[in-house]
């Protein structure tokens, strides 16, 4: 401002000397002023250009102030979206999870359903104690065999073999700033061990089926810890947990295939059924042609209702191994698997129900059911990577396998009460070796993390099956090695308890019934009522139906 004034008197000046003819002073007055001028006006210039070059570097800094915050408003987002997707993939697991442990329910309805009346309360408290024993050895050891690691840097299994870490859930829990917390991505390990506990205990169950109506119950519960603490984990650590079977088997160029654990699960467990039955031998009498309907299944409305509780369940089963939901594709693929799931069970359940109709003409309701339960075992290890009239096709030949496998156990006299074997065991063979043969041409890889192989040559297969021979030897070589593993095994676990006495009950208690000798009450349910005293007789007499 002072800059201006002065700039305005000079002016002034100027003028005034303009007008007036002064003398020689006033001449050399004026040219000072004017000089001052001048150099007034270079400090206007320069302070003009600081203040332009200052305005510049203002809309530079808010430039970057903006870019700033767009950065730090992109970082926000993408924390919300990772803790959104990983809380969303949590819960999708902790449903899942929960679905298949009211398989449990399924198996006890089913399981006592084709068992004698007189030991049902025994095979309601075999399948609780198998959950209870299962759940604490999945926690002491089997998780750690199972997923425990360590890891390499390519996310494999550093011996290949077993898992060495994390037993009786260490390091599961992190200390933080605010204290103890559970650990989270990637390391959060808990929603991981619950929903393969969950897998874990199932597997389990299926021998609790084999060994019904003859075996004792601390011995099962023996059993049913080591299957969940040894047998079960190592199987799983070596394809699920990246083990050998993964990526490559030996110098074949592919891995395994088992999706949701036609053969890990089934496979194991119903392999365990068939050694525990062949160790125990039959129930008495079962094989007596004169005594063959007392051993038919005594409440044909629980066997019904535990095919449908499994079936629900299975929906946990085979989707909920996508082990996560957080995008579309991910979705789309639960809906796929799902589809594909209910083809093959429904297929399955018919086809027994045919057959055994052909055989016998007369409708066989529980034929009917392990049909179904057949095609969902078949289905189990490819239902991510088959179009649906392959999942068709895997539950009508999946069904004709049980239904063979069903005799043969016949033939051979051994004794399943619940054709736990050929359910579980053949199907889930065949399972295997579907997932390769009906692979509709795309790399496993798209689909889930486990193999990593691709089944055809080309996507563009008209066939749409698989010729790479390295796939199906792939398949071949994990169905004979879990088969050996669970079978040697379970041998010699239910071989060991027979040589000590203490697997088998004794003969009185197997002719009474288990529930009447072994527990309280001593039936579960009342058969044949005693009729209450009659009512008065002037309450008969005003008794009027209208």
């Amino acid at each position: 401002m002072g800059l201006v004034i002065k700039c305005l008197v000079a002016v002034a000046v100027l003028a005034s000397l303009s007008q007036s003819q002064g003398g020689v002073g006033e001449d050399v007055e004026a040219k000072a002023l004017l000089s001052e001028l001048r150099a007034l006006k270079d400090k206007i210039q320069a302070r003009r250009e600081t203040l332009s070059s200052q305005d510049g570097q203002l809309e530079g800094l808010q430039a970057a102030q903006r870019r700033l915050q767009s950065r730090v408003s992109e970082a926000e987002f993408e924390t919300f979206k990772s803790e959104y997707h990983s809380a969303l993939s949590h819960a999708w697991l902790l449903l899942c999870g929960a679905l298949v442990m009211l398989m449990h329910a399924g198996f006890s309805m089913l399981e006592a359903g084709c068992c004698r009346a007189k030991n049902t309360s025994n095979v309601l408290m075999k399948n609780l104690v198998n959950v209870c024993m299962g759940t604490i050895g999945w926690w002491v050891f089997g998780w750690a065999l199972a997923y425990g690691g360590p890891y390499e840097d390519d996310g494999t299994l550093s011996d290949k073999f077993i898992g060495r870490k994390e037993f009786l859930g260490e390091g599961m829990l992190v200390e933080t700033a605010t204290g103890v917390m559970p650990a989270t991505a990637p390391n959060d390990h808990m929603v991981a061990w619950f929903f393969q506990w969950a897998f874990c205990t199932a597997g389990a169950t299926i021998v609790s089926g084999g060994v019904a109506e003859r075996v004792q119950s601390p011995s099962y519960a023996i059993f049913a810890f080591v299957m969940a603490a040894f047998i079960y984990p190592v199987v799983v650590a070596w394809t699920w947990g990246y083990g050998w079977m993964y990526g490559s088997i030996g110098t074949l160029s592919t891995g395994f295939m088992d999706f949701a654990g036609s053969g890990i699960v089934h496979l194991c467990g119903g392999v365990a059924a068939l050694a525990g039955t062949c160790v125990l031998g039959p129930r008495k009498g079962r094989f007596d042609p004169e005594r063959s309907e007392e051993f038919e299944a005594h409440s044909l409305p629980l066997v019904v209702l535990g095919t449908f509780i499994l079936w629900f369940g299975w929906y946990g089963f085979n989707p909920g191994s996508t082990l996560s939901m957080n995008d579309a594709e991910t979705g789309a693929k639960a809906a796929m698997i799902a589809m594909n799931t209910t083809l093959s069970a429904a297929i399955g359940g018919i086809t027994v129900f045919t057959l055994r109709y052909i055989i016998t003409r007369k409708y066989d309701v529980g034929g009917l059911c392990n049909g179904i339960l057949a095609g969902l075992v078949s289905i189990t290890a490819g239902c991510s990577n088959m179009e649906s009239g392959s999942a068709v096709a895997t539950g009508f030949i999946g069904a004709i396998i049980y239904q063979l496998a069903s005799m043969l156990l016949v033939k051979l006299k051994i004794d399943d009460p619940v054709d736990a074997s050929p359910v579980h065991g053949a199907c889930g063979a065949w399972g295997c070796l579907a997932a390769a043969l009906f692979d509709f041409g795309k790399d496993f890889e798209c689909y889930h993390g486990w193999g990593g192989w691709t089944g055809t040559p080309s996507a563009n297969d008209p066939l749409k099956c698989a010729n790479g021979g390295d796939a199906i030897v792939a398949q071949i070589v994990m169905v004979v090695t879990i088969s050996v593993w669970s079978l040697t095994f379970a041998s010699l676990t239910f071989g060991l308890m027979r040589f000590t006495g203490m697997l088998r009950i004794d003969d009185y208690t197997e002719e009474v019934g288990m529930d009447a000798r072994m527990h309280s009450p001593g039936k579960a349910y009342i058969m044949n009522p005693t009729p209450g005293p009659p009512p008065p007789p002037e309450v008969a007499k005003s008794s009027v139906f209208i």
